[in-house]
Parts: structure tokens; sequence; C-alpha cells
């Protein structure tokens, strides 16, 4: 019995190792590729990392900063969302400014108030009380002179009747009641001439100031709301409720830097795409008007043909495409940007990266 169940398990074995064997030695079909690898369609073409932008004139995107720094309050769009040239976006807290502009409002009421005060003399009222300060003064001299002539006539009819001092001090009246009278002349003339124009000039200037510093904080005011400045597309809303916002931007937690509060795009359905020439493929660039190129979709089989716009004429050193200024390598490009019209099957984005390929055309 134990070398027949021996025998058994050897024939087992070998049956075992044969069918290892069969099914190792198979030839293994390769799986169809999901999408085929990018090709260069040209003979001498250039290939190149290209990133996708939306269509600008000059430039890239539309990064927008705060002008101000504050607490973000509301946010007034979504990503997608197509604006026009104007419209709110964010609206930091704006608090202290609104009473500041309050405050030099009506300091500037109250300076332009004064202004017209001084235009408007002489005030009729006070002209009034002049002129009955100069009649009174007039009839106080009237009075003086008559006193003082009928001493004298006296006087000068008996001198006896009149005292030398009595004579004097009729003489010192009448003399103070001509110098009251000039005095209430000139005041009377000083009122009816109305303000003097230096101070209307100087008063003026005041209110002009006042105005400027109102208009200013006005216009500062304005700047607490972040306004689209072109009709576009939101592409990227960095903001948060509450979180801080300065000229710098706001901070991204995961970069760790400073990002701009928000990023907008041109709504045209067009797109440019920012390749970057290696510095030592630049001398088998082709000349503008003879370049050619397509870019491949990475992950798709889709591929399109690209239109030459423009040249960076600036060879600068290669920024790592992971949105950190700091990542730079010893690498130096040449920005081209070609544009092309999005089809309506497919899907890209801003932002996203493609293969490029610049050839010459015959």
């Amino acid at each position: 019995m134990n070398n027949r169940f021996i025998f058994l398990l050897s024939v087992l074995g070998v049956l075992a190792a044969f069918a290892t064997a069969w099914l190792t030695g198979r030839p293994t079909v390769a799986q169809p590729p999901v999408f085929n690898p990018a090709q260069n369609p040209y003979a001498q073409g250039i290939y190149a990392n290209g990133i996708i932008e939306s269509a600008q004139s000059h430039g890239q995107n539309v990064n927008i900063y705060p002008e101000v720094s504050g607490t973000i309050r509301r946010i007034l769009v979504n990503e997608g969302d197509a604006v026009r040239a104007g419209a709110p976006l964010v609206q930091i807290d704006d608090s202290i400014q609104r009473a500041t502009v309050a405050q030099l409002r009506a300091q500037m009421e109250a300076a332009a108030t004064t202004l017209q005060a001084l235009r408007a003399q002489p005030r009729k009222e006070t002209l009034a009380v002049s002129q009955a300060q100069e009649r009174q003064a007039r009839a106080d001299l009237e009075t003086a002179r008559n006193q003082y002539d009928k001493q004298q006539r006296s006087y000068q009819i008996e001198p006896r009747s009149v005292s030398l001092d009595a004579l004097d001090t009729a003489r010192n009246k009448l003399e103070t009641a001509q110098a009251a009278h000039i005095v209430a002349q000139r005041q009377y003339e000083l009122t009816r001439a109305g303000a003097w124009s230096y101070d209307i000039r100087n008063q003026e200037r005041l209110a002009s100031a006042a105005d400027r510093a109102y208009q200013a904080a006005a216009a500062l005011l304005d700047r607490y709301t972040l306004r689209a400045p072109v009709d576009g597309v939101v592409l990227s809303v960095n903001a948060a409720l509450g979180s801080y916002a300065s000229p710098q931007g706001v901070y991204d937690s995961y970069t760790q830097g400073a990002l701009p509060a928000l990023v907008m795009g041109a709504d045209s359905g067009q797109y440019d795409v920012r390749c970057y020439i290696d510095e030592i493929l630049i001398s088998r660039l082709p000349a503008p008007e003879h370049i050619v190129a397509q870019m491949a979709i990475r992950g798709t089989n889709v591929k399109l043909p690209l239109q030459y716009v423009r040249v960076q004429p600036y060879v600068s050193p290669k920024i790592a495409l992971s949105n950190q200024r700091q990542e730079r390598v010893d690498v130096r490009v040449l920005p081209v940007i070609f544009r092309f019209t999005r089809p309506r099957d497919v899907r890209v984005y801003p932002g996203q990266l493609v293969d490029v390929y610049v050839g010459r055309r015959n």
C-alpha cells in the first residue's frame, strides 16, 4: 500500500509539472493601449512641454490681487462664472474705511459751507448793525459839537461864564466823538465790502483740499470691493470667507505661499498654449512665417493643430510647472505662444499640460 501511494503521488507531481510548464510557456498577449503614445508628426519637429491658458492679447491669465488689506467678508462669484467688466467679485471688510469716508465728507461739507458764508458777506443783519453804529456815532458827534460850540460862544461873550477846564473838556469830547465817528464809518465800509479776497481764496483752497481728501478716501473705499477688470470667466477663487487678504495675495496652506485672490480668463472659446522651447533647440526653431505646430492632449488620442501667435523674446529659467515660484532649474527656455479653438467634443481647461510639436511648413 505504501509503494502504491508513493507511486500515485509521483505521477501527480509529474502531471502538475507538465501543466505548470505548459501554462507558463504560453505566449502572453499584450493588452491594447488605452491611448496611442504621442508621436512627432514632423520630420524635424521640436518637442516642448506646453500649458493651456485662456486666450489673451497680452500676458497670461488675469491674476487679481487686492489693493488693500483686510478680512474677506463676502465672495460674490463661483468658479466658472462668466462676469462682465466691473462686476463685484469679493468684498473685503471696509467698516473702518467707511467711517473715515463719512468723517472726511463732513469736513468737506463744513469747509464748503464756510466758503459759501464768506462769499455771501456782508450779511444784511450785520450790515444793519454796522450802519446803526455809524449813525449813533454821527449823532454823538453832533451832540459833542453843539456842546463845544455853546461853550465856546459863551466864553467869547463872557470869559468868566465858562471855565477853561470846561472848555477843554468839551473840546476833548468833540475830538473823541470825531474819532469814534471815523471808526464807525470805517467799520461800516469794511462790513459793506464783504469778506477779504485773500480769506476767500484761502478758504477755497481749504475746501478743495477737503474735497480731494474725501474723494481719495471714497476711491480707496471702492478698492475694498474686488471687481472684474475685463469680461471673462472666473477660473479660480483662492480666497475664503474670513481669511486675510493683502496686496501680496492670500496665503495658501498647500504651497505655503501667496496666491492671487482670483484668477480670470477670457471667455472667447479660444485658448492659448504656452510652450517652452529648450535653449539648445532655439536655433532649430523655424522663422515665424514657416512655423507649424500640433499639440497632443495627454491621456487621449486627441491631436489638435495650433496657430502661431507670438514669441515672448526673453529666455528665462524654466519654472517647474507645479505653481512653485521657488522651484527653478538651470535649464533656460524660450516661451512660444500658440492658439487653438476648442472643439465641442474635447474637454480642456486652462492650466492643463500638453505635448507640443513644432515643425517647419513646407
